[in-house]
């Protein structure tokens, strides 16, 4: 499955030439924050947008301020456009969650390396969170079928039911008598 690119732009020419120049990639358009929004809403799976900051009806920074307050967007990176005088801008954008910036007009040679750069490193941190969730799969099991007692606590101190700061093998209850909860009071 392609990476999906959302580019949101009040410039159908820019968003043109930005979608023509994204093949092997799936591409978005919206004109304005709305629409944007409306788009990732729709799309759940949007790896980047690609996003103007002056745009009408909601502008770039008013998007960015929803993405960074909603987890539903996020995972979504961001690479801003800024003009080439607008240094408050690219900062103030960088500071709201955006990774990169691109500065107008645009080079599109630059744009489609530092675009596929993000799509690399977006890969690359899914591998690792894959590997990750493998090891953690790969840990419980051999953690609970242990042939010996194990409890792993951070705390020393009695704590909440609900709290997971320890961790009790089912060998460890048989050996101490006690169910994980009985443990947990004691501390």
């Amino acid at each position: 499955m392609a990476a999906k690119i959302l580019v949101v732009d009040d410039s159908a020419t820019d968003r043109f030439t930005i979608k023509n120049m994204l093949d092997g990639y799936e591409v978005l358009t919206a004109c304005d924050g709305l629409e944007a929004l409306r788009e990732m809403d729709a799309h759940v799976d949007i790896d980047l947008a690609i996003l103007d900051l002056h745009m009408p009806n909601m502008d770039g920074f008013q998007l960015l301020d929803i993405m960074k307050s909603d987890d539903r967007y996020k995972k979504i990176r961001v690479i801003i456009l800024t003009g080439y005088d607008e240094m408050d801008n690219e900062i103030g954008g960088l500071k709201m969650g955006a990774v990169d910036f691109i500065r107008k007009p645009l080079n599109m040679e630059a744009l489609k390396i530092r675009i596929d750069i993000h799509m690399e490193l977006i890969r690359a941190q899914r591998l690792l969170e894959q590997k990750l969730y493998e090891s953690g799969l790969t840990f419980d099991a051999i953690f609970q079928q242990a042939p010996v007692g194990i409890a792993i606590s951070y705390n020393d101190q009695p704590a909440d039911l609900g709290c997971d700061i320890c961790s009790v093998n089912a060998m460890f209850e048989q050996i101490t008598g006690r169910c994980k909860e009985e443990l947990l009071k004691l501390g």
